[in-house]
């Protein structure tokens, strides 16, 4: 296993739940941890705890629906903290809508935010990474195993999810870039507020899932965790009829 201190690590949906679990683990194991999401306040309180906790943050707010934003993500982690060298896709959204009922553009909505915007934030890292080498991770949902009934938006941009990451690897391996996938099952988040935020037991809890990333950047660089799930195994995903 490898040290990752001093690497620069760029977290999307760093805001809260599972981005704040991770990102914070990231910065707990040293790296220089770029925050990017929306809530500039909320990242600017989690940039203060990482320093309080003797870590390195740098905030910049960022629309992940917006290319420009996430084209500036990019610039601006260049001149703060240097190159990327690990990337975690992880903004999203929920959407608990039956496909008759789907609108263009809600699902318009969920493409951009779940899927086209790790598209966009993978190939700015790509291009970085380039001669270079780093890790690009995924987050992905067990949805992208087993969908949820009435949820096909939400369904099909994590199943895509799993595409992405498999054509990082394929297309990266000559530049020593490589991508993982990490399937969460029940997160205490604000993926569905109302729902996922009030879940008390049978559930991870976003350090957890940071715990897991580090873990993954900390493997040799010719190595990478492909796909993996992670999930209470009182979850209802084992033993479905």
């Amino acid at each position: 296993m490898q040290s990752i201190e001093g690497k620069v690590a760029i977290v999307t949906g760093a805001s809260s739940g599972i981005g704040r679990g991770i990102a914070r683990e990231l910065a707990r194991a040293g790296t220089v941890t770029v925050l990017a999401a929306r809530s500039a306040d909320k990242l600017q309180s989690l940039a203060a705890e990482i320093a309080a906790d003797g870590g390195i943050a740098h905030v910049v707010p960022t629309d992940v629906t917006r290319e420009e934003d996430l084209l500036k993500l990019f610039t601006e982690t260049e001149r703060l903290a240097g190159s990327v060298d690990i990337l975690v896709n992880n903004a999203g959204i929920a959407d608990a809508t039956p496909l008759p009922d789907l609108s263009t553009e809600r699902w318009q909505e969920m493409l951009a935010t779940n899927l086209t915007s790790a598209v966009i934030c993978s190939r700015e890292a790509m291009r970085s990474m380039k001669g270079r080498g780093g890790r690009i991770i995924n987050i992905g949902s067990l949805s992208a195993k087993i969908p949820r009934h009435h949820s096909p938006a939400y369904t099909m941009t994590k199943f895509a999810i799993e595409g992405l990451t498999k054509q990082i690897c394929l297309d990266g391996r000559d530049d020593n870039i490589t991508a993982s996938t990490i399937h969460p099952g029940a997160t205490r988040s604000m993926l569905a507020p109302g729902s996922t935020d009030k879940l008390t037991e049978n559930c991870l809890e976003p350090e957890m899932l940071g715990e897991l990333v580090v873990y993954t950047c900390r493997l040799p660089p010719e190595l990478t965790i492909l796909d993996t799930v992670i999930l209470p195994v009182k979850n209802p995903f084992l033993g479905r009829g």
